[in-house]
């Protein structure tokens, strides 16, 4: 079918807006993640400049907001919820998921399976517009009466029950995101198991391969409890249910005219199930990309590679069972509470037998330090961080003092900001080259890194001992208004000037990106970086079918500096190296 498909001339709309080729669908899906990431990251602009500088006017753009949301200049405390609940939503699932799993997954995994296509290109096509309408949901949200969501990224009820028009926005938005990744996932599982070349064993499919394979599991098993959750919300609203409303709530003093009986924690057990497995989706395809990188740029084979496997299916299948270290203080009890302390410090251990072989991996390497590996190295020591700092908040007692500080604020973007999208980096960078032909400017691309690396720390970094000294992050004053804050509210300032010296150091990226399409430097190989993996094998620019002979595996994917070869990597798609 993908081979008769090649010689059709398809119109503009077939070939570029509604195609069915994994690798459109695959820059469609990266091109609108990182737009609704640099819009994410806006929100996130405006909530640093009022904790650095509460009640104080924000400058030039104060007034576009209006004065339901900002009177004179001034954030009000609701519009800072919206942008706190719109910001989450917005980075995580319309944002880093979309690029990391829709992009990467999309435009990779049938390249380094040898497949033409994803299984069901129509279903790709339509996870994707699925995922789009979500998105536009979500915005339209903000301008509807009362505002976008700001019940939290969560959307805990009662109050999400209660909340103004935007939060059944954001459920609408949620169940079409859901849909999305459940009609990708199953693409993406059916893909592997039945699309893989010749010769291609589980345990020669690349690590970013099984990455992608695990985080689909986790997508397909997690998210029909929270679309059912959604759902469930929905109805409390619209239809004035009550599956999440108890009886004898009280709002203004005044008894709220419900039928009662919900429960509120249910919803959490519902959202947890989901977002703590969703941790993972965020983390594998970015460990499968770091593990790419730093394999070809260290030039040696990939240290356990069967066993780093191995950790990842089990990192998967434990990423069930310690969803409820969310909710050490709703008062399950100590029996379960000891249960969900004990998983969480077992999903610890896979993570640092990753970490460990790609540190392994790098010892005695003959180390090239480009671009993506700069990015891919950083991974290491701020995923490091993000997961050490979370140990203390998987135990139940650490936990009461940590829980909802600006120290859970720090640990989790350690994992997702500096952690999973320095690995997005890092595959752009990469694999840039065979998706357009052309290389990304390596200056610009270090002028992009370094003080990345350095604003990402400045951001979070202070937050750690804002945490340790009791400063809740919901606090749209950062904690002016409370005595014990008072000596840790400069550190507000510096995570914000940080922040904006983080959005100073993208325009290079962005200027990189776009010219590098363009006018970028022209690669002479299908293989520019001398790579060992299946992808390497398909022209440039891939077209419609991606190889223009079938390939085979005949060996291991990161075969590199064989003694006895003729030189220092083994392709998996040659017979004789």
């Amino acid at each position: 079918m993908s081979g008769e498909l090649q010689h059709y001339d398809l119109p503009f709309w077939k070939k570029y807006i509604f195609s069915q080729d994994h690798k459109v669908i695959g820059i469609q899906y990266g091109i609108t993640a990182l737009i609704f990431l640099f819009f994410g990251f806006l929100l996130m602009l405006l909530m640093r400049w009022q904790l650095a500088y509460p009640g104080q006017p924000l400058p030039v753009i104060g007034k576009w907001f209006g004065e339901a949301n900002m009177p004179d200049g001034v954030m009000l405390p609701e519009f800072y919820n919206q942008l706190g609940a719109m910001h989450g939503t917005i980075m995580v699932f319309l944002g880093v998921v979309p690029l990391a799993v829709g992009a990467f997954g999309n435009y990779l995994v049938p390249l380094q399976i040898g497949a033409p296509d994803m299984a069901f290109p129509k279903l790709n096509m339509a996870s994707f517009w699925v995922y789009f309408v979500g998105g536009v949901i979500m915005l339209v949200s903000f301008f509807v009466p009362g505002g976008a969501a700001n019940s939290g990224w969560t959307s805990y009820p009662p109050l999400a029950n209660i909340a103004t028009t935007g939060q059944t926005y954001w459920l609408l938005g949620m169940v079409f995101l859901i849909t999305s990744s459940l009609l990708g996932s199953v693409n993406t599982i059916t893909t592997i198991f039945q699309l893989r070349a010749p010769g291609l064993s589980f345990f020669r499919l690349p690590f970013f391969v099984w990455g992608q394979l695990i985080a689909a599991f986790l997508l397909l098993l997690a998210f029909p409890p929270l679309e059912a959750a959604g759902v469930m919300q929905l109805m409390d609203r619209v239809f004035h249910t009550s599956f999440f409303m108890p009886t004898g709530l009280m709002i203004s003093g005044q008894p709220l005219d419900i039928s009662g009986g919900g429960s509120v924690l249910l919803w959490q057990h519902l959202f947890w199930f989901l977002a703590h497995p969703e941790v993972y989706v965020l983390i594998l395809p970015a460990m499968g990309i770091v593990t790419e990188i730093i394999t070809n740029n260290s030039r040696k084979p990939l240290n356990g590679h069967k066993l780093m496997i191995y950790s990842v299916i089990f990192l998967g299948f434990m990423s069930f069972i310690v969803w409820a270290h969310h909710m050490f203080l709703t008062g399950m009890g100590t029996a379960i509470s000891t249960f969900f302390q004990a998983t969480t410090m077992i999903i610890s251990i896979p993570s640092v037998i990753i970490l460990s072989y790609l540190f392994i991996t790098l010892w005695g390497g003959s180390i090239r330090f480009n671009t993506p590996m700069l990015f891919a190295l950083a991974f290491l020591p701020m995923f490091g961080i993000g997961g050490l700092t979370g140990l203390p908040l998987g135990l139940s007692t650490s936990d009461i003092h940590l829980h909802d500080t600006y120290y859970v604020i720090a640990h989790f973007h350690y994992v997702v900001a500096p952690g999973t999208i320095f690995a997005l980096f890092a595959g752009i960078y990469y694999w840039f080259p065979k998706a357009t032909g052309r290389r990304m400017n390596e200056l610009l691309g270090k002028i992009h890194f370094w003080p990345s690396f350095i604003f990402m720390n400045v951001i979070f970094m202070p937050m750690f001992i804002q945490g340790l000294a009791g400063v809740s992050r919901r606090l749209y004053d950062g904690g002016a208004s409370y005595d014990f804050a008072q000596g840790v509210l400069h550190l507000n300032k510096i995570s914000t000037h940080g922040a904006w010296g983080l959005a100073i150091v993208q325009i290079p990226f962005i200027i990189n990106f776009v010219w590098s399409i363009f006018k970028g430097q022209k690669v002479e190989s299908d293989n520019p970086w001398e790579a060992t993996t299946l992808e390497w094998a398909a022209p440039n620019c891939p077209p419609h079918g991606n190889f223009l002979k079938p390939v085979k595996a005949y060996r291991g994917p990161y075969e590199y500096s064989v003694p006895g070869a003729k030189k220092d990597f083994s392709p998996q798609f040659e017979e004789h190296t």
